[in-house]
């Protein structure tokens, strides 16, 4: 999972392949939750959340979940919430 350590690795130059870039940062992702979780574990519902650069630096956001829109916003509140105990930790 990314931090703020690579909070410049969106650069061209970092990450020429973006679907490259995306799926280090899932397998990274899996390697956090299997060393957290072991062997025994199911992935439930997911959200990815992407910051888009194109050339002219225009910037986008991509959301993308497979559920309910409220589900989503749960999901979201409770990563604020998760996020927050760790910057106060």
């Amino acid at each position: 999972m990314a931090d703020a350590a690579d909070e410049g690795a969106g650069d061209a130059e970092a990450a020429p392949d973006p679907r490259a870039r995306l799926m280090q940062e899932v397998a990274e992702e899996m390697d956090s939750i299997e060393a957290d979780f072991g062997d025994d574990y199911q992935i439930g519902r997911v959200i990815t959340i992407v910051e888009v650069i194109r050339p002219n630096e225009e910037v986008g956001l991509r959301v993308r979940a497979g559920q309910y829109p409220w589900v989503t916003l749960g999901m979201l509140h409770a990563a604020i919430k998760v996020l927050e105990a760790q910057m106060a930790g």
